[in-house]
């Protein structure tokens, strides 16, 4: 399997630490929409960096698809082919009161926006008219100024994140791979995810073949017991915040820890950081993370995605990974 790791550092930081990453033998860099922008990372590290570069994930909904289109391009030919453009929806909240713009709702949000964005790609790419109409946006103006020309490189990949069946199923339907987001179990993958994908992509005539998943997985890696102690309660912090929403309830219902969900949401609101911790157990984290040295991790995350992807996306949340630990976990995998 290959091995695509977080570009963590701030965009003036991002090309010197991508170089960084891409010497210990990783397959691809990731960013992920936090503190800063998703993109900039990934420009400054196309320019230095012959891996793979991903968006994991750009949230779509405050977007246009024709600025995510744009942007998709001009990284796909930056990076010489290398890029794939990971859309995500996030929760209303955050829609309205962080990025204040107008919720709808999301699967159906996203299936239009996932559809835009590779009418618009196609549109540059074949020299078709542009002609996309849908409920929330429509495309039907593109005069000569504003087309791009055909990417030399091809049309990037549009991938759409997922948990839930429905959100799951539209991505198997519509986009060209599901990232699956890191907050789940071996459980939960099998019995949910992967039934939800074989629905959508019968509904829409594909097969497995022509659709790639790409797993998530939160590691808490370490050598020493003092190493994995600390990655442990990085971890533990994450699987904390994640718990907390209620839209990640499903995973910890399959694992039959759904009472701890609401009792995370009261804690987060009160701002108890604390005691949310402390509620993560170390069964939550064996189960909803893999934790180990590299070698125990790369053992875990094939037993548990090695039948169905190629390539895995690593998280270290809270703590730094050893360049030599990330090398040999590339090095296992590979």
């Amino acid at each position: 399997m290959l091995l695509d790791v977080q570009l963590d550092a701030r965009p003036d930081h991002a090309a010197d630490r991508a170089r960084e990453l891409a010497g210990a033998g990783i397959a691809g860099l990731f960013t992920f929409e936090g503190p800063h922008d998703v993109f900039l990372p990934l420009a400054s590290a196309a320019g230095v960096t012959d891996v793979d570069l991903m968006t994991n994930v750009a949230i779509a909904i405050p977007r246009s698809p024709m600025h995510l289109a744009h942007t998709a391009y001009d990284l796909q030919l930056m990076s010489g082919g290398r890029f794939r453009l990971g859309l995500g929806s996030q929760v209303r909240p955050h829609i309205e009161r962080r990025y204040g713009a107008t919720w709808s709702p999301p699967a159906a949000r996203m299936r239009e926006i996932v559809g835009a964005v590779k009418a618009i790609l196609g549109s540059w790419q074949h020299g078709t008219p542009l002609d996309f109409r849908g409920e929330f946006t429509r495309h039907t103006l593109m005069p000569p100024t504003f087309v791009p020309g055909p990417n030399p490189y091809g049309m990037p990949p549009v991938l759409l994140g997922a948990l839930g069946p429905v959100m799951t199923r539209t991505a198997a339907e519509v986009a060209d791979g599901l990232l699956v987001m890191p907050f789940h179990s071996h459980r939960h993958f099998r019995e949910r995810t992967l039934p939800a994908v074989a629905e959508g992509l019968d509904r829409s005539g594909r097969s497995s073949e022509a659709f790639g998943i790409f797993p998530q997985a939160i590691l808490a890696m370490g050598r020493t017991p003092e190493e994995q102690a600390a990655a442990a309660a990085g971890v533990r912090a994450l699987l904390a915040f994640y718990g907390s929403t209620p839209a990640y309830r499903p995973v910890l219902e399959v694992e039959g820890w759904e009472s701890v969900q609401p009792r995370l949401n009261a804690l987060s609101k009160q701002g108890d950081i604390g005691a949310m911790i402390e509620l993560v157990s170390d069964e939550m984290v064996s189960t909803l993370a893999v934790r180990g040295t590299p070698e125990e991790c790369a053992a875990e995350i094939r037993h548990r995605f090695g039948d169905v992807a190629d390539r895995v996306c690593a998280y270290f949340p809270g703590y730094d990974a050893p360049l030599d630990q990330i090398r040999d976990l590339a090095a296992v995998l590979g």
